[in-house]
């Protein structure tokens, strides 16, 4: 993949910057709104002659429908966007294997760090949730790991598409074709990407509706449960700040003995990506800025930039997995329910291929949650509670998926420099003139 395609290919959109940002002050007059009508419903048995438990029940039910539309997006998303990074990324030979392994053990540290913080902290059992009504919450609630993971099987070509639950099997289908489709690359990679952008659309038009979610939800959740729920949120944004520190210090010490590369340096360094990062939320829309302050400013070769900061940067996005890692554990922690080590392990599993389908595109991750969601059976509906505090650690995880992609870069240049590697080169020519002579 080359600078100018990447460039071509995640120039910002005129206003998209802005629209990230309207969408957040929408979300927080929904919250605010939401706070207000809760207050009002709970405090009173009936509104009209209508009782306030029907109307709470019909703010619960609604708010699920948009939730439903994202995980049922998710799935050909995750389908179109796994299969096109596997089919258009041009990694070859003992190179390629080198950084599948160093993007692989960098996302699974990553999710490793953020089950340990919230293991070790516990921020969900600070305050409770109600669980979902309904037989199938019920019915849900009954299935063991193995038939989860039995389940997850596929048992045909279409069976995965049409089951947003079935998240391994959407998996093993998308790894399948977008392998297979690299021996056709150059009839498929129109219509694949083309696929990708109408996904992307539709999923934008879906979100303006999340705002509305958020109003219903928390509607629901001040009216049954009052304030409870959102004090740990704040323990909730520290367990994650702590779990991203902890995944720099990794970066850092990866850095420090596998590269010529200085840790503090190279974070001086990459300045500008990191505030364009924090900024746009986005690292796709990074990467330009990355590949330039890799080349001119660490002063990386042009192989290792373009392989960690272009190739890599479409599978690393170790930042979200640690998220939704998080989240999902969070959420099963204020519902009252503990995720054993093998349901932890399906979150392991899920999370490292939704942070692929996440694409490093801004608010693409809340689609993918709701996969890892229902990978181990918890409501998606309770992703919207997340939504106080989503919009600034997005900007923290983003910035996290950047420094991934610096990692990666910086190892794969080795422990010596090009400069070094040049001038003794130099002179050894100059030696074997000498003696030549």
């Amino acid at each position: 993949m080359s600078q100018q395609h990447v460039e071509a290919g995640t120039e910002i959109a005129p206003g998209e910057d802005q629209e990230s940002g309207g969408l957040f002050f929408r979300i927080f007059a929904s919250m605010a709104a939401g706070v207000l009508l809760g207050i009002v419903l709970g405090s009173r048995e009936s509104i009209l002659g209508i009782p306030t438990a029907t109307l709470l029940t019909i703010c619960q039910t609604s708010s699920k429908l948009v939730l439903q539309l994202l995980a049922a997006l998710a799935t050909p998303l995750i389908l179109v966007a796994v299969s096109h990074v596997l089919m258009t990324s041009d990694i070859k030979g003992r190179q390629a294997g080198r950084l599948v392994w160093l993007l692989l053990s960098n996302t699974v540290m990553a999710i490793l760090i953020g089950l340990a913080v919230m293991n070790v902290f516990r921020p969900g059992t600070y305050s409770k949730l109600p669980e979902p009504s309904g037989a199938q919450a019920a019915e849900l609630a009954k299935v063991s790991v193995t038939e989860q993971l039995l389940n997850n099987v596929p048992k045909s070509l279409l069976g995965p598409l049409g089951d947003s639950n079935n998240v391994l099997g959407t998996i093993v289908i998308a790894v399948a074709f977008g392998i297979a489709m690299r021996e056709h690359r150059a009839k498929l990679e129109t219509l694949v990407e083309a696929s990708l952008q109408v996904i992307l659309k539709v999923i934008g038009w879906v979100i303006q509706l999340v705002p509305l979610a958020v109003f219903l939800t928390i509607t629901h959740v001040v009216g049954v449960e009052g304030f409870e729920p959102f004090v740990a949120l704040g323990g909730f944004t520290i367990t994650v700040l702590a779990g991203l520190a902890l995944q720099v210090i990794y970066y850092m010490t990866r850095i420090r003995l596998n590269s010529w590369v200085r840790p503090a340096a190279a974070i001086h360094a990459m300045r500008d990506a990191l505030v364009m990062a924090f900024s746009t939320g986005s690292s796709t829309v990074t990467m330009p800025v990355t590949f330039r302050c890799l080349r001119e400013k660490v002063g990386l070769r042009e192989r290792s930039a373009s392989m960690g900061a272009l190739v890599g940067a479409n599978f690393n996005n170790d930042g979200t997995a640690l998220y939704e890692a998080t989240a999902a554990l969070f959420i099963s922690q204020m519902l009252g329910r503990e995720l054993d080590i093998w349901q932890q392990l399906v979150v392991v599993i899920t999370s490292v291929v939704a942070s692929v389908g996440a694409a490093g595109i801004p608010r693409a991750g809340l689609v993918t949650m709701t996969l890892v969601f229902r990978a181990v059976n918890l409501p998606p509906e309770y992703i919207t509670i997340l939504f106080a505090v989503d919009w600034f650690l997005d900007r923290c995880r983003t910035m996290v998926n950047v420094l991934g992609d610096v990692t990666v870069s910086c190892i794969l240049d080795g422990k010596t420099p090009e400069a070094k590697e040049i001038e003794a080169a130099e002179v050894a020519e100059m030696s074997e003139g000498g003696a030549v002579a």
